[in-house]
């Protein structure tokens, strides 16, 4: 059901932390044959795990496990998938974080099918959903792609867990929120409902909001007046290549 409106649950497991998980499938994006879009199967394997290892991150929690789970053969699809799974978690340092893999060993498939699911423990004083105040600044760092718009994992445009990694540590940035295919707008409405404020957009915001982002390629950041500027500016200067625009401020209601 999500928690809060987010793409993760998250349950108590004692008086000072919680267990988050988070999961994401990707079908048809691959090298089968009835596969809708081809891209190599190692792409789909890191954007998949970027997903959901973003989601629990960006939670406050910190990643413990990840299940992968390969609706197709060994090899080579479950091999090449697997190798994309394990290059993710090494550029974001988490080559050591277990991994359980199951894949397709009886049945001959023609499309690609992949879930996978992230397992973090966050303490129960550093959960970050639902911390966004009134007066906050919205921003999205990264640009919403799909489809034939994502070849490269490394793309200067996208968001990449790198940069969640040097959020959570910027004091007066509060909510953290990666976006998939509900679109920046409808997240941003989320994020605003949750925490009893209204949403006001900003009108020099270029950005297309109902567009779907795909495997997360953006996310929002909701940030104090305060920190913003020193928000943006440390981005600026250590990404600068990554857009980060504006795209409102929460009022209260």
């Amino acid at each position: 059901m999500g928690y809060l409106g987010r793409d993760v649950e998250v349950v108590s497991i004692n008086k000072e932390q919680y267990l988050v998980a988070s999961c994401d499938s990707c079908g048809s994006i691959g090298m089968k044959e009835l596969d809708d879009y081809k891209i190599s199967w190692a792409i789909t394997g890191r954007l998949t795990t970027r997903v959901t290892i973003f989601e629990v991150l960006s939670s406050g929690a910190v990643p413990k496990m990840l299940t992968v789970a390969i609706s197709n053969e060994p090899y080579p699809t479950g091999e090449a998938i697997i190798e994309g799974v394990k290059e993710e978690l090494y550029y974001a340092g988490l080559l050591a974080l277990p991994i359980g893999i199951s894949t397709e060993k009886n049945m001959l498939t023609k499309q690609t099918g992949l879930g996978i699911s992230a397992i973090g423990v966050a303490d129960k004083n550093q959960l970050r959903i639902g911390t966004a105040q009134p007066g906050d600044q919205i921003y999205c760092l990264g640009l919403p792609k799909v489809g034939s718009e994502l070849n490269n994992p490394e793309d200067s445009e996208i968001v990449q867990i790198k940069h969640i990694q040097v959020l959570i540590g910027i004091g007066g940035v509060h909510d953290i929120i990666p976006v998939g295919s509900r679109g920046i707008r409808r997240e941003a409405e989320l994020l605003a409902s949750t925490v009893y404020t209204r949403l006001d957009l900003d009108p020099a915001c270029f950005l297309d909001l109902d567009k779907s982002a795909g495997p997360s390629t953006c996310l929002l950041v909701s940030c104090s007046p305060k920190s913003s500027e020193d928000f943006a500016n440390l981005f600026l200067s250590r990404f600068p290549r990554l857009p980060v625009i504006k795209v409102g401020k929460l009022f209260k209601i």
